[in-house]
C-alpha cells in the first residue's frame, strides 16, 4: 500500500506542474484566437482533477481557467481598441470582424444596448456568442474598464459550466480517460446545440 502510494503521489504532483500552466496558456491562447476548444479543454481538466486525490484540484482547474479566460478576453478587447483607434486598423481587428456575421452582430448590437453587462456573461455562456458581443462592445465604444468589469463575472461563469460538464463526465465513469472522452462529447454537443436549433427553424 505504501509503494503504490508512493508511486501515486509523484504521477499527481507531476500532472499538476506541467498541467495547469499548460491549461491557463491553451485557455490565454483560445481567447486570443477563437480556435481552440478551450471549453473541451476545460472539461478535460477537470475529469483529470475529479479523479485526482490532491486537495482543491478542481478549485485550481477553475481558478486557471476562468483567469486565463479573463486575460485573454481583455487582450484581445485591448487590442481590439488599439485597432478602432487606428487608421489603418490592425489584424486583430479584422480577425475579430472576419467572426462575427453581420447577422450575429446586428443582434449583439441590440441586446447590448437594451440589457448592457448581463449580455456579457450570456455571450461567454453561449457557443460563438463571445466574438460578435466583444464587437459590438468595441463598436459602442465602451472603454476598456468597463469591458473589464462586465467580462469578470462572464469568465466565471463560463468555467463553472464547462468544469460541471467536466465533473459530469468524470462520475460517470471509472476511468480518467473514459470520462474526458465523455466531457469531450458532451461539450461538443453544447457547442453544436444552437446551430442545430437556428438551422432546424430556418
Amino acid at each position: 500500500m505504501l509503494a503504490a502510494a508512493r508511486t501515486v503521489v509523484p504521477t499527481e504532483s507531476t500532472q499538476q506542474a506541467l498541467g495547469y500552466p499548460s491549461l491557463f496558456l491553451l485557455v490565454l491562447i483560445g481567447a486570443l484566437v477563437p480556435v481552440v476548444p478551450t471549453g473541451a479543454l476545460v472539461s478535460s481538466a477537470a475529469v483529470v482533477a475529479f479523479h485526482q486525490t490532491a486537495p482543491f484540484a478542481l478549485a485550481l482547474v477553475f481558478v486557471t481557467a476562468s483567469l486565463a479566460a479573463f486575460c485573454g478576453d481583455a487582450a484581445l478587447y485591448w487590442l481590439g481598441r488599439r485597432g478602432m483607434k487606428s487608421k489603418n486598423g490592425s489584424r486583430w481587428l479584422e480577425a475579430i470582424r472576419a467572426r462575427a456575421p453581420q447577422e450575429r452582430l446586428e443582434q449583439a448590437q441590440e441586446k447590448l444596448a437594451g440589457h448592457g453587462v448581463a449580455v456579457l456573461v450570456l455571450s461567454r455562456l453561449v457557443p460563438a456568442g463571445r466574438i460578435p458581443v466583444m464587437l459590438a462592445c468595441l463598436l459602442a465604444k465602451w472603454p476598456l474598464r468597463r469591458f473589464v468589469r462586465g467580462n469578470f463575472p462572464a469568465c466565471l461563469a463560463w468555467a463553472v459550466t464547462y468544469q460541471l460538464i467536466g465533473i459530469l463526465g468524470g462520475s460517470l465513469f471509472p476511468e480518467p480517460w473514459e470520462g474526458v472522452l465523455a466531457a469531450v462529447l458532451l461539450t461538443v454537443l453544447v457547442s453544436a446545440a444552437p446551430g442545430v436549433w437556428r438551422r432546424l427553424q430556418r
